[in-house]
């Protein structure tokens, strides 16, 4: 009689679970709730562990009934074996449940590990793809709650049942009931939290269950791995291997204080489960769980703001004071969750950056590494924007020349982006995210000005006027969202082509600057050429006017001279041949040397200066003797 009940109750267990895994999937996917469609896996689980479950009941019942019928002809005096049957063939329904044990449930229990690893996997991505909105909350809560406290009252029964008629087979899919009874029950607390203004609670619930599928997957491997080395009892009824002793630990809590009462008295050697304290530890244990809760509780009435920041006072997901905050210093609350407090570094200097990604952990650079290379990538990631050329096009052949797209080129610009929050109510309510919003705006207005600049002028001379633009129209579009930011600075750096060509251009840059540098060369050549040659010419001008003036001047002054002579000469003919001889002889022996030797009636002392050496000749010249002027009568 009571393997029936076990029996009944394993199959009202399936089908309870099959209505409610339903009932669950159309109410979670009806209210659009992610926790609520996860839990619903727990409960397939559990319809699987619960047919296997009350198929294996049967086939245990079956041996029974036959070991029953055995021993009835038995005593009825008959021989079993009177045709020398095997063992296999008396006992056909042991026999099944024996093949049954050896390789079904194993094989059934890899399958289970291959569902919840693969449900953990899938569901927690399908929960980051989909969004978390939920509508029709009120009906959700109610249909859900009946489903797990439906769930909870017939698990709870089949548990004692199974613990007061030592049925091991029942406690499975009592355990997946209780358990899926709580995951429905926090699905529900996640959609309250939801209605109460906390939206990512019900995301997180979602989470929970997939990380708990995975416990569960590692907790079925490991069961596996040690069932290859179990050491096995003939007779002896061994756990059921695809039974989770998480799932009953989590089904059903108070189990937990009986393993911890048994490794008590086990280790100490007398029974702690006796002992006054442990009794009212283990009837007190509520209460004082629920008093660490209310003092945990009431530490949340205390806020401390520290200096730099400032915070926003929610109550039940909305704002107590619209444009007021909270200053630094110590300040009081309602508890969680009636009041909240978002904290914010108003007074922190924030970043973000375009046109690269920034590796806070790269530790490859030297700090004492100032080289920066066109050839060489900056940071973790560079990306390539479109930048305009102002270079005409040269064909004359095609008339529709004008009207094509200016060439474009890719260029890798790093722009690090500083702003600093001014009003804090804007920034924290009028977006979700506001600095991917802020950043989508800097990257939107960065790839606008760029493709209408010219690359030459932005990688020379223009980088400081871009750079004031760009923040003039990010601060301009920021004001216009109401961002409540403000742009302290804006940088253009490594301003370089993409690494990739990096080399081919600069050595076409070199190109460039090696023909610069020979125009420049030769029009060196030319003006220095030229200005010599001018220089000579006017140097052989100036000269060729200078001898014209000379021999003109000369000329007139002999022509003069020569007509004063002539009455000179017709006064006094003698005077005037000797004073021309005498100043033709003063000029003529200007620079020669003279060596004087007079006449006189004493005798010759000849002084000579041994120092110098004059030939002996100049000593034998003798005076010429003038003759007597003629005076005229």
């Amino acid at each position: 009689m009571m393997e029936r009940t076990s029996q009944k109750t394993a199959f009202v267990n399936l089908m309870v679970l099959l209505v409610a895994a339903v009932a669950a999937f159309a109410v979670a996917r009806y209210a659009g709730s992610l926790g609520g469609q996860v839990a619903v896996a727990f409960l397939g689980l559990g319809i699987l562990t619960a047919t296997v479950s009350w198929f294996q009941m049967r086939l245990e019942e079956r041996e029974r009934l036959e070991k029953l019928e055995f021993d009835e002809l038995t005593r009825a005096g008959g021989s079993a074996t009177i045709f020398n049957t095997q063992e296999s063939e008396t006992f056909p329904a042991q026999h099944s449940r024996e093949q049954f044990e050896k390789w079904f449930v194993p094989g059934f229990s890899f399958v289970l590990l291959l569902l919840q690893g693969a449900g953990a996997w899938f569901l927690q991505e399908w929960v980051k793809r989909e969004p978390a909105l939920i509508h029709n909350s009120f009906v959700a809560i109610s249909l859900l709650g009946i489903i797990a406290l439906g769930l909870f009252l017939l698990g709870k029964y089949s548990a004692n049942l199974a613990r007061l008629q030592k049925e091991r087979l029942l406690r499975p899919s009592a355990g997946y009931m209780l358990l899926s009874a709580y995951a429905l029950a926090a699905v529900i607390g996640g959609i309250v939290a939801y209605e109460a203004g906390f939206p990512n609670v019900e995301r997180i619930v979602a989470f929970a269950l997939c990380a708990l599928l995975a416990v569960f997957a590692v907790e079925n491997l490991l069961a596996l791995i040690l069932e290859i080395y179990r050491p096995r009892v003939k007779g002896k009824l061994e756990r059921v291997l695809y039974e989770s002793r998480l799932v009953g630990l989590l089904g059903q809590p108070e189990g937990l204080f009986t393993t911890a009462a048994h490794a008590l008295d086990y280790q100490f050697g007398f029974k702690v489960s006796e002992t006054w304290f442990y009794k009212f530890l283990e009837k007190r244990i509520v209460w004082l769980l629920a008093g660490q809760f209310l003092i945990l509780l009431f530490s949340t009435c205390f806020v401390f703001i520290n200096a730099g920041e400032e915070g926003l006072l929610e109550r039940f997901g909305k704002p107590v004071a619209l444009g007021k905050t909270i200053g630094h210093g110590f300040h009081l609350k309602l508890p969680w969750p009636v009041d909240r407090v978002h904290r914010f570094r108003t007074q922190e200097i924030r970043s973000f950056y375009i046109g690269f990604v920034h590796d806070e952990n790269d530790a490859t650079k030297k700090p004492d590494d100032n080289v920066v290379l066109w050839t060489v990538s900056h940071y973790k990631q560079e990306f390539n924007l479109l930048v305009a050329s102002r270079e005409p096009l040269t064909d004359t052949n095609n008339a529709s020349v004008g009207k094509k797209s200016p060439p474009v080129n890719l260029l890798s610009v790093s722009i690090p982006v500083q702003y600093q929050i001014t009003n804090l109510h804007a920034w924290a309510y009028n977006h979700v995210n506001p600095d991917k919003v802020l950043e989508a705006i800097g990257t939107r207005e960065v790839v606008r000005y760029l493709v209408s600049a010219d690359l030459q002028e932005l990688m020379s001379t223009a980088r400081f006027p871009a750079a004031e633009e760009l923040r003039r129209r990010i601060q301009e579009e920021a004001n216009r969202l109401q961002l409540g930011v403000q742009l302290v600075f804006l940088g253009l750096q490594d301003v370089h082509p993409p690494v990739q060509v990096a080399e081919s251009y600069e050595e076409v840059v070199g190109a460039l600057q090696k023909r610069e540098a020979n125009l420049l060369s030769a029009e060196e050549h030319k003006i220095q050429t030229n200005t010599l040659a001018v220089a000579e010419a006017t140097k052989r001008k100036r000269a060729a006017e200078a001898d014209r003036k000379r021999l003109e001047t000369t000329a007139r002054a002999r022509a003069a001279n020569f007509t004063n002579q002539i009455p000179a000469f017709a006064a006094a003919p003698t005077v005037y041949a000797m004073r021309s001889y005498l100043d033709t002889l003063s000029r003529g022996g200007a620079d020669a040397r003279k060596i004087i030797v007079a006449k006189t009636n004493a005798q010759d002392v000849i002084m000579l200066n041994l120092e110098e050496k004059f030939d002996s000749e100049l000593l034998k010249l003798s005076v010429p003797t003038l003759p007597a002027p003629k005076v005229s009568k």
